[in-house]
């Protein structure tokens, strides 16, 4: 009987290179999968955590647009992988190496340049995700489904109101889960089997055999038509002339009992502002705490965080926060923020409802409400932004919703004047 683990004959592939236009400014100096999240991670580590978890410990990286700093934490934070006990992390740069002049072309073109790679793990099985979704998800139950049900590719899908699914790849199965369309952003998408009001949408995780997918990526390469893409191309042929089997998340989302199945594209500055300021919920549906399936990152060392000053006015203090470590609360309040590490701030200041990343200083008497501020960024003295959105927007990035985003370029140009 066989009783080894699945995810120990599985890689995955992370397609880490898009832009990620949707967060703006936050994407000006780095991919979106290495955009920080939740007081100290990437979005990235949550798939390459997922996967550690899951028992899977062969990795593969393709990175493309901006990928100095994805690869930089790739190389501080992931690096505990060893050679010798069979385990592998490969970043895999777009280096035109397959004889042509092409950065890739499409998702699954990113598989093919690097089919030798694939085939030097030795692998039965290959996890193809996406590097810029949050969420918790155990792979070897969506691999046991996938072997299960012979499928030839198996598609994670999230149940969604059925309006809502136009952004989405979105597939119609029958009954027994096996799909039987697969539509890229329909303006009418097709009903789940059990509720006409609902929708299952890709979550850009599939699963294939390799030898499966190896043929396949290569007739791909081959058709001039084709846009060289797993959702435009391939999963559709798939279910025209093969098996595609639909994996429903909540069959494999980690998650405390009771709690919803949590999972979040974090593509606009409001997502993305949202999502953290959600953690600093009493109970957040995101749950970070969990020893069981932690999310593992760079752990920079930096001293622990300190609050200083108590007096009226200036007291130093965080409530219904997140604040890492290395920052320092000089004389500040800080209200419903998430303060990644080495933040520093300074008296009369006030942060609410902020998202700060990494090394940022607040000057004092600043007041910041619904706020995303970029690393590096040097708030002025007494720069008030949240409060009067006419006089915001002159300066800064203000959404649909409120949130104003912040970078140092932005503050540069308002002190110029500009």
């Amino acid at each position: 009987m066989e009783t080894k683990r699945l995810s120990q004959r599985a890689m995955v592939f992370v397609l880490a290179g898009g832009r990620g236009s949707r967060l703006k400014e936050l994407t000006d100096r780095r991919v979106k999968p290495a955009v920080y999240f939740g007081g100290k991670a990437r979005i990235i580590d949550f798939a390459l955590s997922n996967a550690l978890n899951s028992g899977i410990r062969r990795m593969a990286i393709a990175t493309q647009y901006k990928a100095h700093s994805l690869i930089r934490h790739m190389q501080r934070g992931w690096s505990f992988f060893r050679a010798e006990r069979n385990e592998y992390l490969d970043i895999l740069p777009a280096s035109q190496r397959t004889g042509n002049e092409n950065w890739y072309l499409g998702t699954a073109d990113a598989v093919t340049q690097n089919i030798d790679i694939v085939d030097s793990y030795g692998m039965d099985y290959v996890i193809i995700l996406a590097g810029d979704h949050i969420y918790k998800m155990d792979y070897e139950i969506m691999l046991r489904q996938h072997v299960e049900s012979g499928a030839d590719v198996t598609v994670g899908c999230l149940t969604v109101p059925r309006m809502e699914a136009t952004a989405f790849g979105v597939m119609a199965t029958d009954k027994s889960g096996q799909i039987t369309s697969f539509l890229e952003k329909p303006a009418d998408p097709p009903a789940t089997p059990e509720d006409p009001d609902q929708a299952l949408a890709s979550m850009g995780i599939y699963v294939f055999k390799w030898s499966f997918l190896r043929d396949l990526l290569l007739k791909d390469a081959e058709d001039p038509n084709s846009s060289h893409d797993f959702g435009g191309d391939l999963i559709p042929e798939i279910v025209k002339n093969g098996k595609a089997v639909a994996h429903r998340f909540t069959d494999s989302c980690v998650r405390a009992e009771g709690a919803p199945a949590y999972w979040k594209d974090v593509g606009t500055v409001d997502a993305f502002w949202e999502s953290n300021i959600d953690l600093t919920d009493f109970t957040p549906e995101l749950d970070l705490w969990d020893k069981q399936w932690p999310i593992w990152t760079y752990s920079e060392s930096v001293p622990p965080a300190k609050f200083i000053h108590d007096e009226r006015d200036r007291r130093g203090m965080a409530i219904s926060s997140m604040v890492s470590g290395g920052c320092i609360i000089s004389g500040t309040e800080v209200r419903n923020s998430v303060l990644f590490t080495n933040v520093h701030t300074n008296s009369y200041a006030v942060l609410d409802h902020a998202v700060v990343m990494p090394n940022v200083v607040v000057n004092r008497s600043a007041r910041l409400r619904q706020v995303v501020i970029d690393s590096g960024v040097t708030i002025p003295e007494g720069l008030v932004v949240g409060e009067d959105p006419a006089e915001d927007n002159k300066w800064f990035r203000v959404t649909e919703r409120g949130t104003t985003l912040i970078t140092q370029d932005m503050l540069n140009k308002r002190a110029a004047g500009k």
